[in-house]
């Protein structure tokens, strides 16, 4: 029986998600007046006296091939080199049709922004198209209506990369591929690539909100499937490796790239597979991480932190887990935000994925988690010869390896 993957947390969504329209596009009907290519015409020269005329042969409707496009997020605090990227990418010669939605442009670019504002202030976007074959366009909200407009032109792009604001959370953005299934039928996510400025990322990530909120810069990292660590010819030898490991000490499953003026080979940043279930980076990215010491994971070696709160956790167990109380147990951790530390702060979860044995089902099950939404899926099933464990990756805040493993451990059996 075909498995149908399950999301949760919809019901907790503001009611705005809700409303993103259709983006589902169909093949145009052609006019009655046009003959059908292939098919036999009855227009020929026919005498009426010879034998009957019979009806054509029917042939079979062709099947409706309907291949989802990737959209990458792209992300980064102010001024780390997001639009440069983007430009890169929208002036090179790359042989890939690449639709960008870009938040802003910089001043004196070379691409005269597309955007004017209408009377009521309205905005209306214009698409570009490029001489490398890719097209741009400048938006001043999410994203959401640039998306719909470009999913018009559906057939001149292969792909989507979707910039956000540099203070933007990603998190809410990358839900929308999840809440609408009819824009997903069109779409799917396929990755978060976020970029920082080494020159200023320690000041970034180092930042305090008065609300004592996680900052904007250290989310960004935590959500990223790929780091660019840019700028990298402004700093020190000394000084990039602090960078690198203030970063890997909050998210230590991302891909770092080291970059200068935001440039780096394509096939590093496209076709990432990051949320899709039957990749094999997804598996990957789970058993690269290194699993938690059974302690609290703000170790000494990081005391240098102003904010020590935010990192990565990872618990491995074996056995098969118990679907309803894993299912409970998620519910208490994302939605009623009900586990805390040892210290009684709350866990809160930015992202999380994970690799489960689920009991009585033959398939390895892949978790991924965002803020409040998780979705699981059946992938691969599990050889006979190989040995069935449970996998989780958390990136969030207060986290607490020995919590974590022991509500894990009651849905074990």
């Amino acid at each position: 029986m075909a498995y149908t993957p399950f999301k949760r947390g919809e019901e907790r969504v503001k009611d705005k998600h809700r409303e993103i329209k259709s983006f589902t596009t169909t093949m145009s009907e052609s006019s009655d007046e046009e003959c059908p290519d292939l098919v036999p015409s009855l227009c020929n020269d026919v005498t009426l006296t010879e034998e009957p005329v019979t009806d054509p042969p029917t042939l079979p409707e062709a099947p409706t091939v309907t291949t989802k496009i990737p959209v990458t997020i792209i992300t980064g605090y102010l001024g780390a080199g997001k639009t440069t990227l983007l430009n890169y990418i929208l002036t090179e010669q790359h042989g890939k049709r690449i639709a960008v939605i870009m938040n802003e442009f910089g001043a004196g670019g070379e691409i005269e922004k597309p955007i004017s504002l209408g009377e009521s202030g309205e905005v209306f976007e214009e698409w570009l198209e490029l001489r490398n074959g890719c097209l741009c366009c400048s938006v001043k909200d999410n994203g959401v209506k640039a998306i719909e407009n470009l999913m018009l032109k559906k057939g001149r792009f292969d792909y989507i990369l979707l910039e956000t604001t540099g203070l933007a959370d990603p998190g809410p953005v990358a839900s929308i591929f999840w809440l609408d299934s009819e824009l997903c039928s069109d779409l799917y996510l396929d990755g978060i690539i976020t970029v920082v400025d080494s020159k200023y990322c320690l000041q970034h990530l180092h930042e305090q909100k008065a609300d004592g909120k996680v900052n904007e810069a250290v989310r960004q990292v935590a959500m990223a499937d790929v780091i660019l660590v840019n700028k990298v010819d402004l700093v020190s030898a000394p000084e990039l490796s602090r960078v690198q490991e203030e970063i890997r000490s909050i998210n230590s499953v991302a891909k770092l790239l080291e970059t200068h003026k935001s440039r780096t080979e394509l096939a590093a940043l496209l076709d990432l597979h990051a949320f899709e279930g039957n990749s094999d980076r997804c598996d990957r990215d789970v058993f690269a991480a290194t699993v938690s010491p059974h302690t609290d994971s703000r170790t000494s070696e990081h005391s240098h932190h102003l904010d020590q709160s935010v990192s990565t956790v990872t618990v491995e167990l074996s056995g098969d887990m118990d679907r309803d109380m894993f299912e409970n147990f998620l519910q208490d951790l994302l939605w009623e935000k009900s586990i805390k530390n040892t210290k009684g702060e709350t866990m809160d979860i930015l992202r999380l994925k994970g690799l489960l044995s689920l009991r009585d089902c033959p398939r390895r099950c892949l978790l991924q988690a965002v803020h409040e939404l998780y979705d699981l899926e059946e992938t691969s099933a599990w050889p006979e010869s190989e040995t069935r464990i449970n996998r989780l990756v958390f990136i969030g805040r207060n986290l607490d390896h020995g919590v974590l493993a022991g509500r894990l451990a009651q849905a074990v059996k």
